[in-house]
């Protein structure tokens, strides 16, 4: 599956800070962007027609991993840049990466990441979509980088650019909706909020992550658990979207530590029904009509309850839990590997933890919670995430803060 160079990779994306030539009242940085990005895409794709969802799942990721690679280069000047010296930048970015990527899939992954660089007709409309997220997403930066930057004698020239260049994408329904800004705007704008509330919020931490940053950790934790089981297309972009979306509520009702959720008896039950009304009276009448019942599906949405993290399919119109989702590795059942993705957001977490402890910040609930969810991890499906935390462990160095082998196996 994945492993820790490239998980540091992506984690480093949270570190990356944009628009910092310009006066800003919240850090925006690389991960919070690239998973709007990824959302809007989606909203985007589903208002389209013949879009191949796992090509564009992929072009994302290939296009998020080379951003951390030139992160030092400004959009503008990368842009240009790539027209006279693609080949060679690409080249570079291979190089860089591929001591990371070169196990994952056999090679292929690399392979296909190599190609997609060097071929601009690969995935063209997908690539589209992805470039018109990126502007979208671009654009809600700005409005908050504008609120703190009018006495700059260049931002209205920076707020034309930024308003014309939507013109690029008008041929896309999702985005003359969002430019009207009708009810999908206000889902794009819902979900950017999310960059706003920080994971681990009540402990300091290195990296800062925000709720948003970490649904994308756990989507590409997911895809990487899906092409590693071979899961079919439809599967591997249910386990993306479930879990770019699986905190998509948390917009409404805040991050609730686990310890907090579970500490006064039907307290969590109180929150997951709070939760389910939010859903119904926020979310879900600004999606789309058509899209509502598959988002519904994507949110977790089952008998009453939202439940995101169990094996799921569908079969005869009619939605079933089972115990072993790989019998069920065909387009036609709809499958949801729910109990792996558990996985992938426990692993996420122990991420998050463990970083900021080979930062040096080291703090009583870091540890007790890395310890915490270490306890939680398996193997599911032949992919071990205790395993895959232990070598996180060794990469950065913080193996002896939880004795991985001593005190859990």
């Amino acid at each position: 599956m994945i492993n820790p160079k490239i998980i540091d990779y992506i984690f480093s994306s949270a570190s990356i800070q944009r628009w910092n030539d310009y006066p800003r009242m919240v850090e925006l940085v690389e991960l919070d962007k690239q998973a709007h990005k990824f959302i809007i895409a989606y909203f985007i794709a589903k208002l389209e027609k013949d879009v191949n969802y796992t090509h564009l799942i992929e072009a994302g990721i290939f296009e998020f991993l080379r951003r951390i690679v030139v992160t030092d280069i400004r959009p503008d000047v990368f842009r240009k840049a790539l027209q006279k010296k693609s080949k060679e930048i690409n080249s570079w970015v291979i190089s860089k990466l591929s001591p990371s990527l070169k196990d994952i899939e056999n090679g292929t992954f690399l392979q296909k990441f190599e190609e997609y660089l060097n071929d601009p007709t690969m995935y063209k409309k997908e690539r589209f979509i992805l470039k018109a997220a990126s502007y979208l997403a671009t654009k809600w930066e700005f409005s908050i980088v504008y609120q703190t930057s009018a006495f700059l004698n260049d931002i209205e020239d920076v707020k034309k650019s930024v308003e014309e260049e939507i013109e690029d994408y008008y041929e896309l329904i999702a985005v003359r909706k969002i430019a009207l800004n009708k009810k999908l705007a206000k889902i794009i704008d819902l979900s950017g909020r999310l960059r706003f509330q920080k994971r681990w919020a009540q402990t300091p931490r290195v990296p800062e992550t925000s709720v948003l940053g970490h649904m994308l950790t756990v989507a590409i934790f997911g895809y990487f658990y899906s092409i590693d089981v071979n899961a079919c297309d439809k599967r591997l972009q249910n386990n993306f979207f479930v879990s770019l979306f699986h905190d998509l509520p948390e917009a409404l009702t805040r991050d609730i530590i686990t310890p907090v959720k579970y500490c006064v008896d039907e307290l969590s039950e109180i929150i997951a029904e709070y939760e389910l009304q939010k859903i119904e009276d926020v979310i879900l009448p600004n999606v789309p009509e058509q899209l509502q019942e598959e988002f519904s599906y994507i949110l977790g949405l089952y008998d009453g309850h939202k439940e995101e993290f169990l094996n799921k399919i569908v079969e005869n119109n009619e939605i079933k839990i089972v115990e072993d989702i790989s019998k069920y590795n065909l387009d036609k059942y709809n499958a949801i590997d729910g109990l792996a993705l558990k996985q992938c957001d426990k692993l996420s977490a122990f991420v998050e933890a463990s970083l900021s402890i080979s930062h040096g910040i080291k703090s009583k609930e870091l540890v007790n919670g890395k310890k915490e969810i270490l306890r939680g991890l398996k193997e599911i499906q032949g992919i071990d995430f205790k395993e895959i935390a232990t070598q996180i462990d060794y990469e950065f160095g913080t193996t002896g803060q939880t004795q991985v082998r001593m005190d859990f196996d």
